[in-house]
């Protein structure tokens, strides 16, 4: 059952509800949701259960939905509301327009849904890198004034960035020496990557410690290899694939703090509900992000050793990342904005 009826938007109203803040929002408009959840539940996938009345009523109640969806995009994108909106407004319109409900599949996740849910919330994106480079530019400075000191706080394995090296094609490295800091790299950065979104778990605290940590492991080692004459060495080593790693990181410490911020601000909902309805979201941006952990690990394994030079590991690390925060922009933006409902778009 089609109701072309409702077809376009009051934009008065919405004009109105833009100047609206989050409280006033949910108390002017929250009776309608619940109203339009009764008839949903009531219609139980059948709209004529609800008589001629009951189906108009149902259209009218869609309409303010949607509007209040794309509202709630706009203005509160970090707030549990508008998860909830998506909810009611999907579940509304496969009764308006009588289409069949339909889950999306691995494709749409690949080619948007993981942008999507990546861009959707950039401020925890900025807290995590602002988390990791904060402490690593200050463990890069210590280590380069007091090298002595800051040698005992990074590993063993990573030590050797201060020994002498020769600079040729393998960069001064053995095949063994080169396998062992390779493994030791990628092994920490998976590690790392899963910490930054499990520590989500404790309000955040724990992504931020892993976050803050992981910064100054980094800076200092990097400051360690400048001061002792390994600075290009180090930035062969890790430019092509680190910065790809980085970001995967980075992702999924976002993805950490988004976990505990919807325990620390669940909104109407319960914090438990809060935090189910979450963590599906960040679980999916782990997994999505996972592949890309993966090309940086071959990368890592196939070109890093072989001692490709500055441009072109500055050409391959650079161009991975750009590669992904492209996509991040122009696909996850783009969803976001074709993710609009029929009924919202003016």
């Amino acid at each position: 059952m089609k109701v072309d009826a409702l077809r376009g938007l009051d934009r008065n109203a919405i004009l109105v509800l833009d100047s609206m803040n989050l409280d006033r929002f949910q108390s002017e408009r929250g009776a309608s949701w619940e109203e339009l959840g009764r008839l949903l539940q009531n219609a139980r996938r059948r709209p004529e259960r609800l008589g001629a009345d009951g189906v108009r009523r149902l259209g009218v109640l869609y309409r303010g939905a949607a509007a209040d969806l794309a509202l709630a995009r706009r203005r509160f994108p970090g707030d549990p509301i508008v998860a909830r909106l998506e909810g009611l407004v999907g579940r509304a319109r496969h009764l308006v327009y009588a289409a069949p409900a339909r889950r999306p599949g691995l494709r749409h996740f690949v080619c948007r849904g993981y942008w999507r849910l990546v861009s959707e919330r950039p401020r925890p994106l900025a807290i995590a890198v602002a988390l990791l480079l904060a402490p690593s530019m200050l463990g890069g400075a210590w280590a380069l004034d007091d090298p002595g000191a800051a040698a005992g706080l990074v590993p063993a394995e990573y030590r050797s960035v201060t020994e002498p090296r020769s600079q040729g094609a393998n960069l001064g490295l053995s095949p063994a020496e080169s396998a062992s800091f390779s493994s030791s790299v990628f092994t920490n950065n998976i590690r790392v990557t899963f910490l930054a979104f499990a520590g989500g778990i404790v309000v955040g605290l724990g992504t931020a410690a892993v976050l803050l940590l992981n910064g100054l492991l980094l800076g200092t080692t990097a400051g360690l290899a400048a001061g002792s004459g390994n600075g290009r060495v180090f930035y062969e080593l890790v430019a092509p694939h680190g910065v790809l790693e980085l970001s995967c990181i980075v992702v999924a410490a976002a993805a950490g703090l988004r976990l505990g911020w919807a325990i620390v601000e669940p909104g109407r909902k319960t914090r438990a509900d809060s935090l189910v309805a979450e963590a599906r979201r960040a679980l999916a941006i782990v997994l999505g992000t996972a592949p890309w952990l993966v090309v940086a690990g071959l990368v890592e394994g196939y070109l890093t050793p072989s001692g490709v030079g500055v441009a072109t590991a500055t050409a391959v690390g650079f161009g991975l990342a750009t590669l992904y925060w492209a996509l991040v922009w122009r696909l996850g933006r783009s969803s976001l904005r074709d993710s609009e409902p029929q009924g919202a778009q003016v």
